[in-house]
C-alpha cells in the first residue's frame, strides 16, 4: 500500500512542476516581449494582406485567359473560320469578360476588334513583346492615343492560336482603372494604399489614398530614393529577387511601413503602404497588461487541470483495453480465431437473456470424415482445413453474429434476429451452399464437406441446452442421412414454415 501512495504522489509531481515551469515562462515571456515582435505580428499580416489582394488581381487576369480557352480551342480545330465569325468571337469575348477592348490578329499583327474594324497594331511596342513568350502572356500598356484609338492604362492578356499552319493572337486589354476596386475599403488607415509596380519602380495601378507622397510621382523607387540611399537599395535588390517582407520609409513629412510580394507575373510586386502611426497603434495592441496575465494562469490551471483529467482518461482506457485484450484472449480459439466453446456458449445464453421471443436461428456444423483427413493428409493438413473453415465462413454472416469452435471438428452458429420462415430457409440454404465451393489448403486443394444441425429458437428451445439438442438432434438426422447435407430439428422448416411436429 505504501509503495502504491508513494507512486501516486509521483505520478502527480511530474505535472505540478510542469504547470510551474508553464508559469514561470509565461511570465518571463510576458515581460520580455518587445515592440520588435509585436512588429513581426503586424508585418506578417500586412504580408498576408498583400498576398491576398495579389491573389485577387492575378485571378481576375486569369479568368480573362480562361474564358478566352474555349474560344482558343476552336480556332485550332477549324483553321477555316472566317473574318465575319472571327469579329463574332471578339465580340463574345467581349461581352463574357471585363475587357474593354478586344483583338485578334495574326502574327504580323493584322486583325479586327470586337467591333469588326480592321486592326493594325504590328508596330505598337507592347504587340512587338509578345513575340518572345510562348504561352499566356501579359503585357502591361501606358495610356496612349495611336491614330484613333484611344488606349488606357491595361495590361493586355495575350492567349496564343495556333491555327492554319501559323500563330494568331487573342489580345485583351483588361483596364487598370478596376485595380483602384481592390481597396475600396481599407482595413486599415484612411492613409494606406495598395499599387502594382514593375521591377524599375514603375506605378502600373493603384487603390487607396491617391494623394500619398509615395506613389504621386509615378514610381516607387525614385519617391524613397531621397534620404533613403541604403535602405532604397536593399529595398530594390529585395523586389528584384521577387522576395516578400515589409521596409519602412518616409517620404517628406509621411512615414510608412511597406508590405511587398511577387504577383508571379513579370516580377511584377504587389505592395500595401500603411502609415507608421497605424503600424505603432497595432504594435501597442499587442502588449498585455496584467488581465492579460491574469487570463494565462487561468488558462494554465485550466489546462492543468485538463491534463489531469486526461491522464485518469487515459489510464482508465489502457486498463480496460488490458481488462479487454486478456478477455479476448480467454475467449478465443487460438487454431480458428473464433470465439472457443465456453465463449460461444456464455454469448449465446446472454443473447437469449436480453432477446426471449427473438427468433434466431443455431447451427452445429461437424467436418465430414475429418479423422481421415488427419490420418491420410495429415494433422497440419487437418488444421489448415479448420483454419480455412473458420476464416471463410465468418466472412458470409454479420459481424453481430456468434460464431465458435466448439469441438474439435464441430463449429457453432447462431443468428441473431432473423425475422420470417422465408428468411430460416435463406439461411439455411447459405450455410448449406457454402459447402458446395469450400476448399481448403494453399497448394493442395481439399473440398471438405460437413453435415449440419439446425434449430430455431426460442420455438424449439427457449433456453441453450435445449436448442443445442435440438440442433444436434439435427446434425445426427443430417449424418444419417448419408452426411454432406443440412437438416432441421422440424423438416417442416425447410418446406412451408415451422408448426410441424418433431421429426
Amino acid at each position: 500500500m505504501e509503495k502504491q501512495t508513494k507512486s501516486a504522489i509521483a505520478s502527480w509531481i511530474g505535472p505540478a512542476v510542469l504547470l510551474i515551469i508553464v508559469i514561470a515562462v509565461m511570465m518571463y515571456s510576458f515581460s520580455s516581449k518587445s515592440s520588435a515582435s509585436a512588429t513581426d505580428t503586424v508585418s506578417r499580416n500586412l504580408i498576408n494582406a498583400a498576398q491576398d489582394y495579389g491573389d485577387s488581381f492575378l485571378y481576375r487576369l486569369e479568368t480573362l485567359s480562361k474564358v478566352t480557352s474555349p474560344l482558343r480551342v476552336l480556332l485550332e480545330r477549324d483553321s477555316n473560320i472566317g473574318s465575319a465569325h472571327a469579329a463574332d468571337l471578339t465580340d463574345i469575348l467581349y461581352t463574357c469578360s471585363d475587357a474593354y477592348r478586344v483583338i485578334y490578329c495574326d502574327g504580323a499583327g493584322e486583325g479586327i476588334d470586337q467591333t469588326g474594324a480592321a486592326v493594325s497594331i504590328g508596330n505598337e511596342e507592347y504587340f512587338q513583346n509578345i513575340a518572345q513568350f510562348d504561352s499566356t502572356t501579359y503585357v502591361y500598356v501606358d495610356e496612349e492615343t495611336t491614330g484613333d484609338t484611344s488606349i488606357k492604362p491595361s495590361v493586355v492578356v495575350v492567349e496564343r492560336v495556333e491555327a492554319g499552319g501559323g500563330t494568331n493572337f487573342f489580345l485583351l486589354f483588361y483596364p487598370m482603372e478596376k485595380f483602384d476596386a481592390l481597396m475600396t475599403k481599407s482595413d486599415f488607415d484612411s492613409r494606406s494604399f495598395l499599387i502594382l509596380v514593375d521591377s524599375t519602380g514603375k506605378i502600373l495601378g493603384s487603390s487607396g489614398a491617391k494623394d500619398s507622397k509615395f506613389i504621386e510621382g509615378g514610381n516607387l523607387l525614385d519617391a524613397i530614393q531621397p534620404g533613403n540611399a541604403t535602405q532604397a537599395r536593399t529595398f530594390r535588390n529585395r523586389l528584384d529577387n521577387g522576395s516578400r517582407g515589409t521596409s519602412s520609409f518616409t517620404v517628406g513629412d509621411e512615414s510608412c511601413m511597406l508590405a511587398y510580394v511577387p504577383l508571379g507575373v513579370n516580377r511584377w510586386e504587389v505592395i500595401v503602404g500603411v502609415g507608421q502611426d497605424y503600424v505603432d497603434s497595432q504594435v501597442s495592441r499587442q502588449w498585455q497588461n496584467a488581465r492579460s496575465m491574469m487570463i494565462y494562469l487561468i488558462i494554465a490551471v485550466f489546462a492543468f487541470m485538463l491534463m489531469v483529467v486526461i491522464i485518469n482518461i487515459i489510464g482508465k482506457i489502457r486498463t480496460n483495453n488490458n481488462k479487454k485484450e486478456l478477455e479476448d484472449k480467454a475467449d478465443t480459439d487460438l487454431l480458428t480465431g473464433l470465439t472457443n466453446k465456453l465463449a460461444t456458449e456464455r454469448k449465446i445464453k446472454d443473447y437469449m437473456a436480453a432477446h426471449p421471443d427473438t427468433q434466431s436461428m443455431l447451427f452445429i456444423l461437424d467436418v465430414d470424415n475429418f479423422k481421415k483427413i488427419n490420418d491420410t493428409l495429415g494433422h497440419a493438413f487437418g488444421d489448415e482445413v479448420l483454419r480455412s473453415l473458420g476464416q471463410q465462413i465468418t466472412a458470409i454472416f454479420r459481424a453481430s453474429d456468434i460464431i465458435g469452435r466448439v469441438g474439435g471438428d464441430e463449429f457453432m452458429i447462431f443468428l441473431k434476429g432473423i425475422a420470417d420462415d422465408e428468411t430460416i430457409r435463406k439461411e439455411a440454404k447459405k450455410v448449406e451452399s457454402f459447402f458446395k465451393n469450400f476448399q481448403a489448403g494453399e497448394y493442395v486443394k481439399y473440398a471438405a464437406t460437413a453435415s449440419i444441425g439446425v434449430a430455431i429458437y426460442p420455438q424449439e428451445g427457449s433456453d441453450f441446452e435445449t436448442l443445442y439438442k435440438a440442433a444436434d438432434q439435427g446434425l445426427y438426422k443430417a449424418k444419417k442421412r448419408g452426411k454432406n447435407q443440412l437438416a432441421f430439428y422440424r423438416d417442416e422448416w425447410a418446406q412451408s414454415g415451422g408448426n410441424g411436429e418433431q421429426a
